[in-house]
């Protein structure tokens, strides 16, 4: 027996020997299953909803860690993890209280929103999806877990898997974005980067998978507004990344603020027990989001106690920094609003969780001070995160080939943007150290060194309104210059006049987007624009770097500025990746993973909608009459889902079928021949889509079904494959049945969800 499970078990086993306490089993699960049932045996009740609790930690700085509210909580028993705790040692006094100071010596789970990064921090998930690259997605989640276990951190609430088409809707920057296909395909890479292959190493953590579930469809975009859809929907379009992370083992999920069905999340028998347990098999435990059982009161729902016992009775397990559990279940109890089989299985859930991460073998497994002194913000790590950014970055416009740029003459680089480290990451940098961090005004200068001069001037700040900057720079990363707008410009004039070409940093900052952070026009501030005209007018070539967290709507822009890059927020290494692609060390290869629009009346807009019954004819530019179309807009997107330019050019062939029927169980091989016409070499990401023409419920225009990243050198021809089985046909239909109905299908391959070679076929 290991050493460190020591004082758990000298409780369990004071009147009988070891080997009668854990009798020989055959499977690790019935070994887990032994222990565990003879912890809960020796637990009180306080103690069994002192598990169940999570409050967020003291963070203590100095001190001792028993005297802070959540010390002495821990040693009597009424606290089951903590979070967002920064550093080993902080870690390691509270675990110490948990094993050698309580009655049980419970070890504590400790969890982080460790989002995109821990001191290495990656570009936020929605830039990530945009590399359509699953190796480098997991690549990141697995230097996040090492960094984050490294500081004492088990538990990650992680990976986001939000399918949303509401880009005002602020925490779109955390998901995948739109695509159910692409979004779980991205969800399995984040799970098995957290967790590797069994949590047994210490530098592998528990994933959280969130939010359970919708939480990225709200009314108006408006975070925590409510979210209303019906279940074919929920099933067809909003459930795959749900399912692919559980599918991938992940042992935690996360419920969400919103309300399903008109219940909240937390309290929904159907979503979490029907749906997650029964229907998918999840066996691991459900936490609540922050307070969420206490804004069930809100909802209108009842007083704490009767919201936590209709959490409690739904099938969730912990509950988050509200309180609830901890406070009224007992009383909950008394009067028959729950049993303890219902509060002795959520304890048993998140016991398994320590257990699986083996924290009953070794309680202090996550807290090697050493480890933390040489496995965080490593050469290494800050190596692979810059050259993952690089893949994120989408090159939406390059007119007449102004980039990449030339290491030579005079740049002038202005923006609000410009010269602000703490903006480089982007949202959820929970644990971020920005005094590391790069301006990209650094970033530059070094890439150019002595070749040629980066001039700088602010310009203009991100909003004219100082409280709007305020509530998105709120978080410690203001960057508002007091100065007029016109001395501001006259500044930046003064710069830009001896400069050979002008790079301007625009659009939000870090907390423009993410949590709370919804917005009701995303075009780009007044300010902004009139600064970028003013940079137009004075005849000189303009690239437009565009941060964001979601997608804008940038339809002057790409009128009227001859280069833009989407550089999303890239992360702690975001300066140097952007000068690596600005000046052409790097071919851009980064593709939407959501549909750019027009205007803000085209939201929501997204590339696999269902079709009308009077669509717009094709080829038609106007407005028709009796069709579903704008008085005032096309109805197609300013850039599609899937699109993205590289410094190259690629020449597709015609998509070809080795068969135009397929059988239940047979293949058909549809091929594409790809070319490099272009002088350079670049990586293309060659997309397949489906549509079922006739089916017993209507079926989107087209869905992703399949995509290839390739790399190929000028001349060269690639051709990319995609093996079309049965699977890649199924729907749940009107009576919720998985299924594939037989009839005629369309399959197209090309560089976006528009530009398609299509080619029919039968199913039998």
């Amino acid at each position: 027996m290991n050493k460190f499970r020591t004082i758990v078990w000298a409780c369990m086993i004071a009147v009988m020997p070891i080997s009668a306490a854990i009798p020989e089993m055959k499977t690790d699960k019935e070994r887990m299953d032994s222990f565990i049932t003879a912890l809960i045996g020796k637990m009180t009740l306080e103690e069994k909803l002192g598990q169940m609790n999570l409050p967020p930690s003291d963070d203590i700085v100095t001190g001792e860690p028993q005297s802070s509210n959540i010390g002495a909580a821990i040693v009597s028993g009424k606290v089951g993890g903590t979070f967002n705790v920064k550093g080993a040692e902080k870690v390691l006094a509270l675990q110490k209280l948990a094993v050698e100071k309580s009655r049980l010596g419970i070890p504590l789970i400790i969890g982080m929103d460790v989002i995109h990064g821990y001191e290495t921090i990656f570009p936020i998930p929605l830039a990530l999806s945009c590399s359509w690259n699953m190796e480098a997605i997991e690549k990141s989640a697995r230097i996040a877990a090492t960094e984050a276990s490294a500081a004492g951190v088990n538990w990650t609430f992680s990976p986001m898997v939000d399918i949303s088409r509401e880009p005002r809707w602020g925490r779109m920057a955390e998901g995948a974005g739109e695509d159910p296909y692409l979004g779980s395909e991205v969800a399995r890479a984040m799970v098995k980067g957290y967790q590797g292959k069994n949590l047994s190493a210490n530098n592998e953590i528990m994933a959280c998978v969130k939010h359970f579930a919708l939480y990225g469809a709200p009314e108006a975009g408006r975070d925590y507004n409510t979210v209303d859809m019906s279940r074919l929907r929920m099933f067809n379009e909003y459930f795959a990344p749900y399912r692919a992370a559980i599918d991938a083992g992940a042992g935690s999920v996360m419920t969400s603020f919103n309300i399903v069905d008109g219940i909240p999340a937390t309290a929904n028998k159907w979503l979490i027990t029907d749906v997650l347990r029964n229907t998918w098999n999840f066996g691991g435990f459900v936490v609540t989001d922050y307070e969420s059982i206490k804004e069930m009161t809100t909802h209108g729902l009842g007083d704490r106690m009767h919201s936590a016992a209709l959490a409690l009775k739904a099938g969730t397990d912990m509950d988050m920094a509200a309180n609830a559990f901890v406070s009224t279940l007992k009383s909950a109890l008394e009067a028959g609003m729950v049993t303890e089989i219902e509060i002795d299985t959520a304890v048993r859930r998140i016991l398994e969780a320590k257990y699986k991460l083996g924290l009953f073998d070794d309680p202090y497994k996550y807290n090697d001070v050493r480890r933390e002194k040489t496995s965080i913000y490593t050469e290494e790590n800050r190596r692979e995160a810059r050259k993952i950014a690089t893949e994120t970055f989408v090159l939406l416009k390059n007119e007449g080939n102004l980039l990449p740029l030339s290491k030579q003459g005079k740049i002038a680089l202005v923006g609000p943007l410009a010269n602000t480290a703490a903006n480089m990451p982007g949202t959820w940098s929970v644990a971020a150290d920005f005094s590391k961090y790069k301006t990209l005004l650094q970033g530059l200068r070094d890439a150019v060194g002595d070749k040629a001069e980066v001039l700088y001037a602010k310009g203009c700040n991100l909003t004219a309104d100082a409280a709007e900057e305020a509530g998105a720079t709120m978080f410690g990363r203001a960057m508002r210059d007091s100065r007029c707008e016109e001395e501001l410009l006259s500044e930046a004039m003064a710069v830009v006049k001896d400069a050979d070409i002008i790079v301007a940093a625009m659009g939000e900052a870090s907390e423009s987007s993410g949590e709370s952070s919804s917005r009701a026009n995303l075009e780009l501030p007044d300010v902004q624009k009139r600064f970028l005209q003013a940079m137009l007018a004075t005849g000189k070539p303009v690239v437009m770097l565009n941060f964001s967290g979601r997608p804008t709507v940038m339809s002057w822009e790409s009128e009227n500025i001859p280069a833009i890059l989407n550089v999303w927020f890239g992360g702690s290494e975001a300066p140097d990746a952007i000068a690596d692609v600005l000046f052409g060390d790097v071919n851009p290869s980064g593709k939407l993973s959501t549909t750019m629009p027009r205007n803000m009346g085209q939201i929501p807009i997204y590339y696999n909608h269902l079709m009308t019954g009077r669509p717009k004819s094709k080829g038609h530019n106007g407005f028709q009459k009796y069709r579903s179309n704008y008085l005032d807009s096309p109805n197609s997107p300013l850039y599609p889902f899937g699109y993205g330019l590289s410094y190259t050019t690629f020449e597709y062939g015609e998509l070809m079928l080795d068969s135009t029927e397929l059988n239940t169980d047979g293949t058909i091989s549809a091929s594409i021949k790809v070319k490099n016409t272009g002088g350079r070499e670049g990586t293309e990401i060659v997309q397949f889509y489906i549509r079922d023409m006739v089916a017993s419920i209507a079926r989107p225009v087209k869905e992703l079904k399949h995509f290839e990243r390739i790399s190929i050198k000028p001349g060269e021809s690639k051709v990319v494959t995609f093996k079309i089985t049965i699977d890649a046909l199924k729907f749940y239909n009107s009576s919720l049945e998985y299924v594939a109905e037989p009839g005629q299908f369309q399959v197209m391959a090309g560089p976006d969800s528009e530009r398609l070679s299509v080619k029919e076929f039968i199913l039998q």
